[in-house]
């Protein structure tokens, strides 16, 4: 028996999560029996749709209730088992629990190497986000040479990629981050040929016309809000547009009137379409080889933004919501 840490949800947020959201507990996880593993959690990742997760309402991921552990991907090693595959320090990657400790089903855990680079990577520019970015663009946007792209919340962990991705395929890359030293890692690190600070911009329609005088080809869009509002206004014909994320309504406790901008999608004959990268589970491995191939080639570029310690978890998960992060938000579960 190994006693751990935990963070379970205390209470339904209204609006913005804060400190009462979160409770830690101190609890005991039984040895593992017939096809367990207990992980030693190194890697916790934090992210935007965890925030649906704390209302009861449905979304496509299954919503927590009150006094459940929380959850989402994370890096650990294992350091017991019976019955499994694995063996005690083999690096494993699965859905566990905010917690020093985690048991798991084997069923749920994929053993991982990373190679040269960390092993954070895997819930980053190898891992979910990664991989979001990559069917996204590919399958989504399509993105070809002369298209002019665009993407919210560019210096995030999958915004990032997106552009650097598009830029491969030989599009101009346009981005949209909330301070200037964000457009000048987006522009500087990530490749981007201009990032607009949606934070300083008093009118993003103007703003897009200049950085984008020939219209929009493929936008995607991580954030929704005025920033997709601008967005529509100026796609061409043909547009895809791809909707990942819509952190700008999250915490909204009344969703806005909309969507209002449709009128643009007859005239353009746009495309939208959702998307859950989920449905792409069974070209995972494929996805993340080949990220990791220009990884190492240097033809894609990563940040990630490291939260040290259990206890502050939920800070950096907060922290996703005032875009203090730059790239990857990760928690490293020890000091």
């Amino acid at each position: 028996m190994v006693t751990t840490k935990r963070y379970h949800l205390a209470q339904r947020p209204a609006g913005v999560p804060d400190d009462e959201t979160f409770d830690l507990r101190e609890i005991d996880l039984d040895d593992p029996t017939g096809g367990e593993v207990l992980v030693k959690l190194r890697y916790l990742s934090v992210d935007p749709y965890m925030r649906g997760r704390m209302d009861a309402g449905e979304s496509y991921a299954e919503p927590w209730a009150v006094g459940d552990p929380l959850r989402g991907a994370a890096v650990g090693e294992v350091v017991d088992e019976t019955g499994t595959e694995f063996e005690s320090g083999d690096t494993v990657v699965g859905n566990m629990t905010w917690a020093e400790y985690h048991l798991a089903d084997a069923a749920d855990l994929q053993r991982i190497e990373t190679g040269a680079l960390p092993v954070s990577t895997a819930l980053g520019v190898v891992g979910m986000p990664g991989r979001t970015a990559y069917f996204g663009t590919r399958e989504v946007l399509e993105p070809r040479a002369g298209d002019t792209v665009v993407v919210s919340a560019a210096a995030g962990a999958v915004g990032s990629v997106v552009g650097q991705l598009a830029k491969l395929q030989g599009a101009t890359v346009v981005g949209f981050a909330g301070s200037d030293e964000k457009c000048e890692i987006v522009e500087a690190e990530f490749g981007f040929d201009a990032c607009i600070n949606y934070e300083s911009t008093d009118d993003y329609v103007d703003a897009l016309a200049e950085a984008a005088p020939e219209g929009v080809d493929g936008y995607f869009d991580n954030v929704g809000g005025p920033i997709t509002d601008a967005v529509f206004s100026r796609l061409n014909v043909d547009a895809r547009v791809a909707v990942c994320g819509q952190i700008a309504l999250y915490n909204a406790e009344e969703q806005p009137t909309g969507p209002r901008k449709l009128a643009k999608l007859i005239e353009t004959r746009a495309r939208v379409e959702g998307l859950l990268v989920g449905d792409y589970a069974p070209r995972f491995e494929q996805a993340s080889a080949d990220l990791a191939e220009w990884v190492a080639a240097g033809e894609i570029q990563y940040r990630e933004t490291v939260t040290e310690g259990l206890a502050n978890a939920p800070d950096a998960f907060l922290g996703l919501f005032e875009g203090e992060n730059v790239g990857k938000q990760v928690v490293q579960v020890e000091e």
